[in-house]
């Protein structure tokens, strides 16, 4: 049986990792996006994306957040905004030596979100 790209990346306490990494060393330090993120509970936010992430790669249901242009809504994200953020997820990846290949279908995920994240 194939391993899910979750079990591949190894499970939640590795993203858990990643998203860490992707906040606090990627997102947070990049003036282009980190505006977004003034005012978010950002431990909350770090569980509810491990959660996210989580989901998106083929692990257990348990991402129950609000839907995507929900929790975008008010922010009018452009795409230029979701491409770096995008870019900031690839490149968390890539430092716990997640495969490009892997890389590659995650964001292929994430991209399928494009259009409920924009312009809200």
């Amino acid at each position: 049986m194939e391993q899910t790209l979750y079990e591949k990346v190894g499970g939640e306490e590795a993203i858990a990792k990643v998203v860490d990494y992707f906040y606090n060393k990627l997102v947070l330090k990049d003036d282009t996006v980190n505006t977004f993120f003034l005012n978010t509970d950002i431990e909350k936010q770090r569980r509810h994306q491990t959660k996210f992430i989580s989901f998106a790669l083929g692990g257990p249901k348990q991402y129950s957040g609000k839907s995507m242009a929900k929790a975008h809504e008010g922010m009018n994200i452009q795409p230029a905004h979701f491409d770096t953020i995008a870019t900031h997820l690839h490149d968390a990846l890539a430092h716990y030596g997640v495969a490009e290949s892997d890389i590659e279908t995650a964001l292929t995920k994430v991209a399928s979100l494009r259009d409920d994240i924009l312009y809200k």
